[in-house]
């Protein structure tokens, strides 16, 4: 949630500031603003709305200087309004702050705060009053910033920029990335804010607190000086950009057979471990939130199966009533794209608190998840822009397939069955197919309710279907079992309703029986699976892979969504009151 990009160096800040929040404005589009060091004093532009606001509002023109912090809101503290957009000041105008998280304290903190002047309703604004009080007192800015942060209850990640040109960084639980280039420093939220400039980085660690000057120092407020490692990416500045796509959603679904290619190179060693854990633990637990969840219950059906144990998969957010159930001999498997995610994190926390292993599926190398882990597999996708998760998610479901492989001892075979089903992505991807599910969006686009049916493995298909219409359309989609349609959800078909039904070999017999029964009331029924049956209104084949058939089913609903997305004017890129990363929770 939100997106913040600082910079200090020889460059103009404000053309750096503005690149970097248009590559951030996935984490929050509600407003945005820029802080720059104008000598003698910093000067700030806001705007309400997406970033193009800020960069054509007539006092983004007149800002010139070399360091400077900008920031993409989500709100959460307050509503979207220029007055709440960040950056904030501190009432002498010396200090700026952005700011990412939530401040748990923040009313406490504003109390003592009393001879101040508050012009916001965010907690955000406490931090630079802080710095000031301190200041005031005889504290050098650094100083006044890092006791400010110490006061601070709750997730943050906090850059204070001081007219002097010096900035203080400073996260404990939401993400905040150090750039490092030649003379120059880029603090941010995500690496693809900075990538056109440098691909090495700095992860902060929580409570750690970084001092960008005519240099950097970092230290740790619990712990005191610490040394962080400069690592470099292998992400390139064209792997952000949409190129000939009109958005990055359908950008990222296209790049589904490279991004399957690269989960093939996928060192077998640390699938074969996994497999190992897995076998070898009394227990598995598969925590994960959102799409990743939907990769989760995939994994579960996949691994219970095959390793005959009891293996569950739990979202994050409800991890806590489950956690006495964690002990020393429990596998935890949390998933993730970002690693960043703030109810997966505190779940891990959980987990390491009661000594059980956890082990990381994750897309981002250096998240506070593959830090806080035993170990992890990569998805190795590259940025993933788009709000609604698509290749990251086939790349998690990807890992799950081998992993399964490999607790028969067949990860050969499966890395063989991956590869023939990475072809029929690249059909599933292919302009032709976009144009096929368009004439379905146009059904569906006037609709107001869908339903998304499938058993099994197809179930948790139809679960991640049914998420995708509804974060890019804002289609209602509710997804059912199929077995569970009798048991109540029937009573809901009437003529014309949409019922989209996965189906494979496994479950054909039983899935199609439903299939028929909503078509006997009047529903308008769309088969999704290897083979047209006579209660099909329309058909999308996509070939029988057996254990990947998530992979591959789940590729034209992705597409559909997109296309739903377009005819109905909408964005798919940024759908309204998401973001791409809740760091929050």
């Amino acid at each position: 949630m939100c997106g913040i990009i600082a910079y200090s160096g020889r460059k103009e800040a404000p053309e750096v500031l503005l690149n970097g929040l248009r590559r951030l404005e996935y984490r929050g589009y509600d407003s945005s603003g820029i802080a720059v060091v104008g000598n003698p004093s910093i000067k700030v532009v806001k705007a309400v709305g997406k970033v193009d606001a800020l960069g054509n509002s007539q006092g983004f023109s007149g800002l010139r200087g070399n360091t400077g912090i900008a920031h993409t809101r989500w709100a959460t503290h307050g509503g979207v309004t220029q007055e709440n957009a960040h950056p904030h000041m501190s009432s002498d105008g010396a200090v700026a702050v952005v700011h990412n998280g939530i401040i748990e304290n923040f009313r406490e903190l504003k109390a003592a705060l009393k001879e101040y002047v508050f012009y916001s309703e965010t907690d955000t604004e406490v931090i630079p009053k802080l710095i000031e009080q301190g200041m005031r007192e005889g504290k050098t800015f650094v100083d006044a910033a890092r006791d400010a942060v110490a006061r601070i209850e709750g997730r943050y990640a906090v850059v204070a920029l001081h007219k002097d040109g010096t900035m203080v960084a400073a996260r404990n639980g939401s993400p905040l990335v150090l750039g490092v280039g030649d003379g120059e420093y880029f603090a941010a939220s995500d690496i693809p804010a900075f990538m056109q400039y440098t691909k090495r980085v700095v992860y902060l660690g929580d409570y750690d607190f970084a001092v960008i000057g005519k240099g950097l120092h970092i230290e740790n407020l619990q712990t005191g000086p610490v040394t962080r490692d400069v690592s470099t990416i292998e992400w390139d500045a064209q792997s952000a950009e949409k190129g000939v796509f009109e958005h990055y959603m359908l950008k990222e679904i296209a790049e589904q057979y490279e991004t399957l290619s690269r989960t093939l190179e996928q060192d077998p060693s640390v699938i074969t471990r996994l497999a190992t854990d897995v076998r070898n633990a009394e227990s598995v637990v598969l925590v994960a939130a959102g799409t990743a969840y939907h990769a989760c219950i995939s994994g579960r059906l996949l691994f219970s199966r095959i390793a005959d144990k009891n293996v569950a998969s739990v979202r994050s957010s409800e991890f806590e009533n489950v956690a006495h159930l964690i002990d020393a001999d429990t596998l935890v498997l949390a998933v993730s794209q970002s690693g960043e995610t703030a109810d997966t994190l505190e779940a891990v926390r959980m987990a390491k608190d009661a000594e059980a292993k956890v082990v990381a599926i994750v897309n981002v190398a250096g998240s506070t998840l593959h830090r806080e882990s035993s170990y992890a597999l990569f998805t190795n996708c590259g940025p993933e822009i788009g709000v609604a998760s698509t290749k990251a998610y086939t790349a998690q479901l990807a890992l799950m397939v081998l992993t399964a492989y490999a607790l028969e001892g067949k990860l050969d075979e499966g890395r063989r069955v991956l590869d023939s089903a990475r072809n029929d992505v690249y059909n599933l991807t292919a302009v032709s197919t976009r144009e096929h599910l368009k004439e379905l969006a146009e059904t569906l686009k006037s609709m107001e309710h869908v339903f998304t049916i499938g058993r099994q493995l197809e179930y948790a298909t139809a679960k991640e279907a049914a998420l995708k219409i509804k974060e890019v359309s804002y289609i209602h989609v509710e997804a059912l079992q199929a077995g569970e349609l009798k048991h109540g959800t029937i009573a809901l078909i009437e003529k014309g309703t949409p019922c989209i039904v996965f189906f494979s070999a496994a479950n054909k017999r039983e899935t199609l029986s439903n299939a028929h029964e909503v078509r006997a009331r009047g529903a308008y029924v769309v088969g999704v699976g290897p083979e047209k049956d006579e209660a099909f209104d329309y058909f999308i084949k996509v070939p029988e892979t057996g254990l990947c058939n998530p992979i591959l089913q789940i590729i034209p609903m992705q597409v559909l969504a997109y296309q739903l997305a377009v005819l109905r004017g909408k964005d798919p890129d940024r759908p309204r009151n998401l973001a791409k990363s809740v760091t929050v929770k």
